[in-house]
């Protein structure tokens, strides 16, 4: 599957699984700006993935990271991130929102299992309720220490 093939909507994702794509399959849902990808998206997006057979990114819109992160942001478009997420080879599909979080996506989206970063506490990720209540897992992977874009920011406007 190319790059371009993985960015799909939220009705793509919704025939794929009326089609039987995601039958007896584990879909893995995160979320994230991803505004510069980093080692730390990196390691983390491949721990996802390990939880099951399909990972789902949720990746925010340019106007929704501007309105989260303020108006520097992002650093790079939305499909200049998406690009760069669906060239790893774990990541199956890359889906935008334009929300401040992703909680319409994840209804649609129903996963099996619902993952965001260390320092997120379960009961705080977005969409938790929605995924527990129909069996699934929300699973809060081990915080990176070091590895965030806000960090990476702050040492290039310190230089």
């Amino acid at each position: 599957m190319s790059c371009i093939e993985k960015i799909i909507t939220s009705e793509i994702f919704e025939q794929y699984r009326e089609q039987g794509i995601f039958a007896s399959k584990k879909v893995i849902f995160t979320n994230g700006c991803f505004d510069i990808l980093h080692s730390g998206h990196v390691l983390y997006l491949e721990e996802a993935r390990s939880l099951g057979d399909f990972l789902v990114i949720g990746l925010n819109s340019d106007l929704s990271v501007k309105r989260l992160k303020g108006k520097g942001r992002p650093i790079n478009t939305e499909q200049e991130r998406a690009i760069v997420l669906s060239g790893l080879s774990f990541v199956d599909y890359i889906i935008f929102f334009e929300e401040d979080t992703p909680f319409e996506l994840i209804k649609s989206i129903r996963p099996d299992v619902l993952v965001k970063g260390g320092d997120w506490a379960i009961e705080k990720i977005v969409g938790h309720d929605i995924v527990t209540q129909s069996g699934g897992e929300v699973r809060s992977l081990l915080f990176k220490e070091g590895k965030s874009s806000t960090a990476i920011i702050e040492r290039i406007n310190n230089l």
